[in-house]
């Protein structure tokens, strides 16, 4: 028993996460079974136009960015985040939700997804917390079983990041280029996540059309021409048997999204700074300081 105790206090605070088995990965069969099954855990439809009267396009992009937000801060596994938001958008395109328990929802696909993809799974506490306490965890709770009840308990569902490995191995990517153009492919598709006009795309679809923005915003092809656009783009299709032309509509799609994004916090960091200013110049004529609030909605910043 002392002897279990000593090692259970031993254990690094740290994630520590398995290697990647290559018997799965080189294995032709498991991308198959991966690309025959992505279709059941999109969507069922475009739900702004048949299901949702009261929430807007808006307000799901809004909760995904706080979502993501959270998700950053409380440093879950990058699998969480993509998950929470097919259980969003699955709910969402079968269940019609009062705007007003939208957050709950997000909250409560956080911590499902923390509990299937998460070494450490949110908490009850921590996520009410970060809804302000809007919400109790006896609700929280009580719209877990709400949501397992829509989605029929149907959680293992295929995101894009499981593809994203599958794809790289097929690639001739210098092996000291893996970690970043990985690195940059999971960004991508967080960003993915949090636009709706890409949510209807197969999980297949925004991995290679992630892979490709990646490798063409390193400029990779400079050192290999095999790595050039149409290359690439060809090769990527073929990987994941996609149409060529759908591939570069989804990966100039993501491109898009991506400038919007960072003109958008762009914008946001000089209204920031211009009321930081403003706020300096109150402060330097009152002889009383004043109190800056700072929580997880504060942060906008792409990692790129």
């Amino acid at each position: 028993m002392n002897r279990t105790m000593e090692l259970y206090c031993l254990e690094p605070n740290k994630v520590v996460r398995a290697q990647i088995d290559h018997t799965i990965l080189f294995d032709e069969r498991v991308l198959q079974s991966l690309l025959n099954i992505e279709d059941r855990f999109l969507p069922q439809c475009s739900y702004f136009k048949c299901v949702q009267k009261d929430i807007q396009p808006y307000m799901r992009r809004m909760v995904a960015e706080w979502m993501h937000e959270v998700c950053e801060v409380e440093k879950c596994e990058e699998d969480v985040f993509p998950l929470a938001i097919n259980y969003l958008d699955r709910f969402l395109a079968i269940q019609h939700t009062k705007k007003s328990v939208l957050q709950l929802l997000g909250a409560v696909c956080m911590f499902l997804a923390s509990k299937l993809k998460g070494s450490f799974p949110l908490t009850v506490e921590k996520l009410c917390m970060y809804t302000d306490n809007t919400f109790t965890p006896r609700e929280l709770l009580e719209w877990e079983l709400v949501v397992l009840g829509k989605l029929k308990w149907n959680m293992a569902a295929v995101i894009p990041n499981d593809f994203v490995d599958h794809i790289l191995r097929r690639l001739a990517l210098p092996k000291e280029k893996l970690s970043v153009v990985r690195k940059h492919t999971q960004t991508f598709i967080a960003l993915c996540a949090t636009d709706f006009s890409l949510a209807m795309n197969p999980p297949s679809m925004i991995a290679t059309g992630s892979v490709g923005a990646a490798v063409c915003g390193l400029q990779l092809d400079q050192s290999d021409p095999a790595l050039s656009r149409d290359h690439l783009t060809d090769l990527l299709a073929k990987i994941t048997s996609t149409e060529v032309d759908c591939l570069k509509e989804c990966q100039e799609q993501i491109e898009r999204v991506l400038i919007s994004s960072l003109r958008q916090g762009q914008h946001q960091q000089e209204a920031g700074g211009r009321a930081g200013s403003k706020a300096t110049e109150q402060q330097d004529q009152s002889s009383t300081p004043t109190d800056v609030s700072s929580t997880p909605t504060d942060v906008r910043e792409v990692n790129l």
